[in-house]
């Protein structure tokens, strides 16, 4: 067997996370992108997809899920979604107020009918999906090294 082989978990275990992970992917986005319409959100749609790539790094290991999402670009990530909040926030003030709606509304009840709500969303889930995977990592990174002492 291979070294790939070796790490994870078992073959059911691999073979059901590569069927389901990106149906959990999908259902994240669809939470953040229905969030200003139905619940949810921004925060429960940035813990669904963070949650996809814990699932798959409890069944590959943790070099398969850096593989698909390196630390670099989890720290990007989480620093764009604050400043994509910050700006939206600032840029209410050229109608004079904090978080002001600049954008046009449309009908309610349709996804294109929030203003600024869903930018919103998706800055938040960038923020919190990338925190909280960075969070797992790091928690499992000091699990490694307490068992190596």
């Amino acid at each position: 067997m291979s070294k790939e082989h070796d790490r994870g978990m078992s073959v059911i275990v691999k073979t059901v996370t590569r069927l389901t992970v990106g149906l959990i992917l999908l259902y994240g986005i669809y939470i953040l992108s229905h969030g200003h319409v139905s619940p949810g959100g921004g925060f429960a749609g940035g813990v669904i997809i963070a949650l996809s790539f814990i699932h798959l790094m409890l069944a590959y290991g943790k070099e398969a899920a850096l593989k698909r999402i390196p630390s670099q670009a989890l720290s990007f990530f989480e620093g764009f979604g604050a400043i994509m909040f910050l700006a939206i926030a600032l840029l209410g003030f050229t109608g004079g107020y904090f978080f002001l709606n600049f954008l046009p509304k449309g009908e309610p009840f349709k996804l294109f009918s929030a203003g600024i709500i869903p930018l919103c969303n998706i800055a938040i889930s960038l923020k919190v999906g990338a925190g909280l995977f960075a969070i797992f990592i790091a928690l499992v990174l000091l699990k490694f090294e307490g068992e190596n002492k």
